[in-house]
């Protein structure tokens, strides 16, 4: 048990809540719940009684006088009030959530007050305007945190953040009209007038400098390690989460189009594409297991961020030049023309098909919405309009295609994009309809599985009472644990089963380790290993349902949550591989895949709301649906998200195919410190 021990500490996982799991479907089935807790004391909200706190002692005199000096020229130019205050962590609570109470505690706060908080060890951020600040908006928020802060936070300059902060601050209430500094031409010099015209330039140089490095960062070639080497660090975490999105998109895209060739031609056929495709999944996998590394809650040094990030850069650059360079055999093997007028009338049979099914998932999901509280449902909510959405475009596209078909010979090269389009579509909306159905089982069968797992905890509590002496104090901590998972259980168990499920599991799983541990006996091991049983469904379940989301909604998905859900799968590879050797540890990665795959959801659905919230008044109907799934390419992560241009010149869009980034365009946001 040492080993299972340490091995829960190699895993860097943070426990999650119960409440945060709520945002997932199967997180609800159960709850990621493996992990090691800082060794910092937490830091629950507080009061303010300074603009400048340092609870975490991260700060000099000279570096609070610089920060002062920072918020006093915000207040004196805007009348803004910004509060900043550094913790070790934040007691297990969302950020936002945490700076939101310590105003509360601070108040009475007015709307020209605005909190910065900053967990040193969690390394998480939070920047929460009071409700009715005028002239700053959400996407200005994002601005400052991504073009101007966070480089800061990554590198431990605490004061520089903070300074940064006010800065930005004071450019966007600026941008909006409420700064009184104007900026001369003379003669060909600069002449900055007004009440902090000679700051505002100054930090206008700055976020130009930092523009300038991701512009820079984007020229070079991605396997060129030495002109990566040159580049300073923040510009080469965007291009790694950008590269990181590209390849991404690339290999999701070219898995479904791969999957299609080999059904019409068979596996010796597409073996070398294959081929090619695993060594790029396989890269990509590793790519983000670097990602995962770098944010997470242990600081790299500089030098090791650098090296990570260029390896991360020059292998995903690596693999998507290997996809790119066989697009041209591959479409020459899948030429879309040949056969033609057959793949419509399939694809015709697949739209008929998946129509039949739409009223009865949408029945499922009546029935479902009636039984079940929304927070369960969250996922799959939209999941039937979405596969109608996706119909309806393929079945435009299967028109056109018929339409390019009777085009004369060499003019009906549309036909070849519209037959992707209509086959990407048809395989969303498939995968949409099955995770409804599925869902309902799934949900059904930990209803029906509560009462044997109130009956394992209560059983599991007697014997560690019978224990204590063995297993210590650890042991007495997750008896008491359990004890009041068991109250609130029996407490929930007709209003809210599934959430009575979800915190049972998690708390006897953790005294079922315990007791192992404190026992060594046959029969406690026999207990583990259902337990892990019980994990290992919960953790495939889990990654499914984020999977399913992403993949369905990839379009509006960045680097973090595909990060997330990278991991969580080699978690969970990492599970069954060891179920049979090492049950113990097997149970750890198990927790871990589920917790990551919990988090991955709920990043995603997160970042799918803010696409469709900036998407709103561009787009509607199939079309908007498709560009969100991915099908159709709309801008690239840096052009569609910003309002700049992308990789191409500008905002395009086609259906995705088989190959590389430079074959495939995507979309993306992402991620914290």
């Amino acid at each position: 048990m040492p080993l299972a021990r340490s091995i829960v500490a190699g895993l860097r996982v943070r426990r999650a809540s119960a409440a945060g799991a709520s945002l997932a479907l199967l997180a609800l089935v159960c709850l990621p719940a493996i992990g090691i807790a800082p060794t910092a004391a937490a830091d629950p909200p507080l009061r303010l009684y300074d603009q400048v706190t340092d609870n975490a002692g991260v700060l000099d005199d000279t570096q609070k006088d610089d920060i002062q000096t920072a918020i006093d020229d915000l207040h004196n130019t805007h009348k803004v009030q910004l509060w900043v205050v550094y913790v070790t962590d934040f007691d297990g609570q969302d950020p936002q959530a945490w700076a939101r109470a310590t105003a509360e505690k601070s108040g009475p706060f007015t709307a020209r007050d605005i909190v910065m908080a900053v967990a040193t060890v969690e390394r998480e951020f939070a920047l929460v305007p009071q409700p009715g600040l005028e002239g700053l908006t959400q996407s200005e928020l994002e601005d400052i945190y991504d073009n101007s802060v966070r480089g800061d936070l990554r590198e431990s300059d605490w004061s520089g953040a903070a300074i940064a902060t006010a800065e930005g601050l004071s450019d966007a209430l600026s941008s909006s009209g409420g700064d009184t500094g104007t900026v001369l031409l003379v003669g060909g010099a600069v002449v900055v007038a007004g009440a902090g015209g000679a700051a505002l330039y100054a930090r206008k140089r700055r976020k130009d400098k930092y523009g300038a490095d991701i512009e820079a960062a984007r020229t070079v070639d991605p396997t060129d390690t030495k002109a990566l080497a040159a580049l300073p660090i923040p510009a080469l975490d965007a291009r790694a989460k950008e590269i990181l999105v590209e390849l991404d998109n690339a290999i999701r895209t070219s898995s479904e189009e791969l999957e299609l060739a080999r059904g019409e031609f068979g596996d010796a056929a597409a073996r070398p594409f294959v081929t090619v495709f695993d060594n790029a999944k396989a890269t990509l996998a590793k790519a983000f297991s670097i990602r995962q590394k770098l944010d997470d809650t242990f600081p790299e040094t500089p030098d090791e961020q650098r090296r990570m990030l260029i390896d991360l850069i020059s292998s995903c650059g690596r693999a998507d030049n290997d996809l790119d360079a066989v697009v041209a055999e591959f479409d020459g093997m899948r030429n879309l023309l040949i056969n033609a007028a057959e793949r419509l009338d399939a694809l015709t049979r697949d739209v008929i098909d998946l129509t039949t099914r739409i009223p009865g998932s949408g029945d499922t999901l009546t029935k479902l919405t009636g039984e079940f509280p929304a927070p369960t449902l969250e996922p799959i909510k939209a999941n039937v309009s979405m596969a109608q959405e996706r119909l309806a475009f393929a079945d435009n596209n299967i028109t056109a295609g018929r339409q390019a078909i009777t085009l004369p010979a060499g003019k009906q090269g549309p036909a070849v994009g519209a037959i992707r389009a209509a086959e990407s579509a048809v395989t969303q909306a498939r995968t949409l309809l099955d995770a409804v159905d599925r869902a309902a089982g799934d949900i059904r069968n930990a209803i029906a599985t509560l009462p044997a797992a109130i009956e394992d905890a209560r059983n599991d509590i007697a014997a560690a009472g019978q224990l204590l002496d063995h297993g210590g104090q650890a042991l007495r901590d997750a008896q008491n644990t359990a004890e009041a998972a068991l109250r609130r259980a029996e407490a929930l168990q007709d209003s809210n089963p599934l959430g009575a499920f979800n915190e049972i599991v998690a708390a006897d799983v953790e005294l079922d380790k315990l007791l192992a541990a404190a026992t060594e006996s046959k029969q406690d091991f026999e207990r583990l290993a259902a337990q892990l049983e019980q994990a290992l469904t919960c953790a495939q379940a889990q990654v499914a349902a984020a999977a399913d989301f992403i993949g369905t909604r990839r379009g509006a998905v960045g680097a973090e949550p595909r990060t997330r859900l990278s991991e969580a799968q080699r978690h969970l590879d990492e599970a069954q591989r060891l179920r049979n050797s090492d049950v113990s540890n097997s149970l750890v990665h198990a927790q871990a895949a589920a917790d990551l795959a919990s988090r991955a959801l709920n990043s995603a659905q997160s970042e799918v709301s803010q696409w469709e919230s900036r998407s709103a008044s561009s787009s509607s109907g199939s079309t908007a649906g498709a560009v969100l799934g991915g099908i159709l390419i709309e801008g690239m992560l840096r052009g569609a998200m910003s309002g700049g241009r992308s990789r191409g010149g500008g905002h395009s869009r086609g259906p995705g195919s088989f190959g590389g980034s430079g074959s495939s365009g995507r979309i993306g946001v992402g991620g914290r410190f």
